[in-house]
């Protein structure tokens, strides 16, 4: 071994790299965890934003709605679709109705295809909304003309709700007089 060898391998345990670091080297940063402090401290970003996906998937739903609902708050339009979700279907917190639409409505407004897509069916239905069928229309035309495949759909059945409601949904949309 060369005496530079030698002196580097003596050397090598008192450099900085071998030594104590104040800090975390490696901090978790695919955890539900980090996520959650990410969102407490109002860091969003597109990995915190789509991991609100797996929280809700594994049926965290409160946890998810704090995730969705900070991004959703920041412009994530794919977050204001989530919101929708939890809130048509009463998880993480009750069933509401309008505010899913009020999501869906948000998320359209900003552009998106499936906002709206989502706010045109709610208007078509009624749905936590004044029934608005004409309007809800030109929304699901607007996500067609996206290049939505559902809207698509939908528009070429001619607005058939059926093509895109799924029959154990159908207890949801119906009028209800009381």
């Amino acid at each position: 071994m060369s005496k530079k060898a030698v002196l580097i391998a003596m050397l090598l345990p008192f450099s900085p790299a071998w030594g104590e670091v104040d800090g975390d080297l490696n901090p978790p940063e695919m955890t539900i965890d980090r996520v959650l402090e990410n969102i407490r401290r109002g860091e969003t970003d597109m990995m915190t934003c789509a991991s609100g996906y797996f929280i809700t998937k594994k049926g965290e739903h409160e946890m998810a709605r704090e995730v969705f609902e900070t991004c959703a708050d920041d412009g994530y339009t794919g977050a204001m679709t989530w919101m929708s979700q939890l809130d048509d279907n009463g998880l993480g917190a009750p069933e509401d109705p309008a505010a899913a639409t009020e999501w869906s409505r948000r998320a359209a407004m900003a552009g998106d295809p499936v906002g709206q897509f989502n706010y045109g069916l709610s208007l078509m239905r009624g749905r936590g909304v004044d029934r608005d069928e004409a309007r809800g229309r030109a929304l699901v035309d607007e996500a067609a003309d996206a290049g939505l495949g559902v809207a698509q759909r939908l528009r070429g059945s001619g607005y058939d709700l059926d093509e895109v409601t799924p029959d154990a949904d159908n207890w949801k949309y119906e009028q209800r007089l009381y």
